[in-house]
């Protein structure tokens, strides 16, 4: 992560990551030019009106905005590629899954079910910054999952109501998978008909298109609500599978017991990925019976 002091510098970091001049940014903001100049070079701040505006066409997550645009601005810490923020470069790293899987029943009321367009826009969204050619973003499929699948198809917001991260799973059926796994097709490949009522399955695959979140304290809550699924209410033969090319993910999942599958080094290379894609599966029972032994 880069530490920022300023509105202004995120502003001008943000122009330059996605080569976008000062003047389409005034265009998507609905704004002066000499706004822009003023913001980037730290003389005027943005009024309140526009920070939500300046949330939404950034894509910034709005704690940042609301950190930085004041005159005594709170230094972040903030990662365009993962869209996630911290205040301090200690704090920055995901906490150890043990310290989660003890702590996964504290509450929050910001969790809930993916249920808007504007929810899957944003889902969308984040997928396509990953710029992970292999990653599905059919907004169908996205929303049959949410309505079949809810109990593990969550948004999270900040204190807001703004996006502040989500978990997207595709229920699939053991021969859907495996043609995902020996790679006769790919996840990008995905329809709503694939989709499955995993209570059928004798081997149901939980295939998780996403996990994330803007800061640690979001993605606490978020996969403590994933891992209390797994934990209460998944059938003990269950499969779980997870495609990521980020390396945060695939840390938590080692630190969860998951195995890598396959790798992809060419479409690491090819795309310039930070990560290279990785296919992990495996299950989470060890880890909740260690967990348990260690209580």
């Amino acid at each position: 992560m880069k530490k920022y002091t300023s509105l202004g510098e995120i502003i001008q970091a943000f122009r330059k990551y996605h080569n976008m001049s000062q003047s389409e940014l005034a265009s998507k903001l609905d704004v002066d030019i000499r706004s822009i100049i003023r913001w980037e070079k730290n003389e005027t701040l943005v009024n309140s009106e526009k920070e939500q505006v300046l949330t939404e066409v950034t894509f910034i997550p709005y704690q940042v905005i609301r950190n930085l645009n004041t005159s005594n601005s709170i230094a972040t810490f903030y990662d365009f590629d993962l869209r996630k923020y911290s205040l301090s470069a200690i704090s920055s790293e995901l906490p150890d899954a043990d310290w989660i899987g003890a702590k996964i029943d504290v509450p929050t009321s910001r969790l809930r079910t993916i249920e808007t367009k504007e929810d899957i826009e944003n889902i969308i969204r984040f997928t396509k910054l990953q710029k992970n050619p292999l990653k599905n973003t059919d907004r169908d499929l996205i929303a049959e999952a949410a309505r079949q699948f809810p109990d593990m198809n969550l948004i999270i917001l900040d204190q807001s109501g703004n996006y502040s991260g989500h978990s997207v799973y595709f229920p699939l059926s053991l021969d859907t998978y495996d043609k995902i796994r020996d790679r006769s097709i790919q996840e990008s490949d995905l329809r709503r008909n694939d989709l499955v009522n995993y209570k059928t399955q004798k081997t149901p695959v939980f295939y998780c298109h996403s996990i994330t979140a803007d800061s640690n304290e979001n993605f606490f809550y978020i996969i403590g609500a994933v891992l209390k699924f797994y934990r209460d209410v998944a059938p003990d033969n269950y499969l779980y599978a997870l495609l990521t090319s980020r390396y945060d993910s695939f840390d938590m999942s080692k630190q969860l017991g998951i195995k890598s599958v396959w790798k992809d080094y060419d479409i690491k290379e090819k795309y310039n990925l930070l990560g290279v894609p990785r296919l992990v599966e495996g299950d989470f029972n060890l880890f909740f019976r260690n967990l348990r032994d260690s209580i």
